[in-house]
């Protein structure tokens, strides 16, 4: 149960960054929301198994950066649930940008945190 809430609030959230974030597009999909499920499914099953990896690689310049180098982590997930999305089941998210991808992280950042203090989920 505490995947599929993981899941939905991953959908809200990557659905806040296609609308607001420019160079955002999804793609391939004939419903937007079939993209946005799709890839919010693999941005979740990403960021629970890579994401603690990256996490425990990329300390030691989290800790010099202050915690910036984070947002770093997390556009280089975005990344990788877009290539995976594109090349697995050709439906997903269009990057323009690295800077698109880095607003995308953040929004989707503070997206999720907010539906999940609403939920009540502490993932």
């Amino acid at each position: 149960m505490n995947f599929i809430i993981r899941w939905i609030v991953t959908a809200i959230a990557v659905a806040a960054a296609v609308w607001i974030v420019p160079g955002i597009d999804i793609i391939g999909a004939d419903a937007s929301w079939v993209g946005i499920a799709l890839f919010a499914l693999i941005l979740s099953l990403v960021n629970m198994s890579i994401k603690p990896i990256l996490q425990v690689l990329s300390l030691p310049v989290t800790v010099l950066t202050l915690g910036i180098f984070y947002l770093v982590v997390n556009t280089l997930l975005l990344y990788i649930a877009a290539w995976l999305a594109n090349g697995l089941f050709g439906a997903g998210f269009y990057i323009a940008s690295f800077g698109s991808a880095f607003v995308a992280s953040i929004v989707i950042s503070i997206v999720s945190a907010l539906v999940n203090g609403l939920v009540g989920n502490d993932a």
